[in-house]
């Protein structure tokens, strides 16, 4: 079982930027590949970023690539998704997850193939 603890987030204006993290108590958590999500009011989860197990691979939305950049430390079992320029479209409950992919670099974009979930962290981003 792996705990993913979400922290960062909240209000920010346009133009602005934010760093959400997403840290597990478990060393198996460097074994995981990691996406981010998030969910708008009344919308759909959608796919973010994710990053390999090794930190080697990354994939992003259309959305979100050059703006947003998702790194990890697996010495701190931490992932972490810097978002910048920030657009007020961006507002949504992020969260982080993780899928056992050790030895390979696959990422998911669909939120069945993850594992485990963070508790999920607002980011609100005003006009």
């Amino acid at each position: 079982q792996v705990q993913l603890v979400q922290s960062g987030g909240g209000l920010v204006q346009a133009g602005g930027s934010l760093r959400l993290s997403c840290a597990a108590s478990e060393r198996a958590f460097r074994f995981y590949a990691v996406g981010w999500f998030r969910q708008a009011p009344g919308k759909e989860r959608e796919f973010v970023g994710a990053i390999s197990w090794s930190g080697g691979r990354t994939d992003y939305a259309d959305s979100v690539t050059v703006r947003f950049t998702i790194s990890r430390d697996n010495s701190k079992n931490t992932v972490y998704l810097q978002m910048n320029s920030l657009k007020p479209e961006d507002t949504a409950v992020y969260y982080c997850a993780a899928d056992r992919t050790t030895g390979t670099e696959r990422l998911s974009l669909v939120c069945a193939e993850y594992e485990y979930w963070g508790q999920g962290t607002k980011v609100t981003v005003s006009s």
